[in-house]
């Protein structure tokens, strides 16, 4: 149940570049989102078809176009997106830029919210600024780049807080 009261259950995706890294998402990723009562997706999904399939499997999507993602994507999603679940404020978007300098720049565009979700870089980011925005990155389930394995995120959203969140990471690809 997502709103002002309750709880949520969130996973939190991006960078999913099907099918350029992957023909699919993996099967624990589609557990995953029938788990969830909010799938958060960050971006460069690549094609169109990845969204027509989570939108058929997902109680609720909260997602924004990437870099890599072409006009029909950038006409179904905004390049920022922003949603109350469970009374936490949460903004979605696709880069930050660099890591250095990161929570600043964020305090200075989302710091009206609690929660900014990311993605761009494929590497995992959990940071809380000084002046308490949670910056969360759930690295990519289709590409590692320089990480030890694909990963993506749970949490839960109750009473305007973030909690258990947690990072998974994805067994190789056969």
């Amino acid at each position: 149940m997502s709103g002002s009261s309750g709880a949520a259950r969130l996973l939190l995706i991006a960078d999913t570049h099907v099918p350029k890294r992957a023909k699919h998402l993996p099967a624990q990723l589609w557990a995953a989102v029938e788990d969830a009562d909010v799938v958060i997706h960050a971006g460069d999904w690549v094609v169109v078809d990845l969204l027509d399939a989570l939108e058929a499997k997902a109680s609720r999507i909260v997602g924004v176009f990437g870099n890599n993602d072409g006009p029909d994507l950038r006409a179904r999603l905004p390049e920022v997106a922003r949603a109350e679940l469970a009374g936490l404020q949460l903004a979605v978007v696709h880069e930050t830029g660099q890591a250095a300098g990161r929570e600043r720049r964020c305090e200075d565009l989302y710091g009206d919210v609690d929660v900014l979700v990311f993605g761009h870089s494929h590497i995992p980011w959990d940071t809380v600024t000084p002046a308490g925005l949670r910056l969360l990155n759930p690295g990519s389930p289709t590409d590692r780049r320089r990480q030890p394995a694909c990963t993506f995120m749970t949490a839960t959203a109750h009473d305007g807080v973030l909690d258990e969140v947690r990072l998974h990471r994805l067994p190789p690809r056969r």
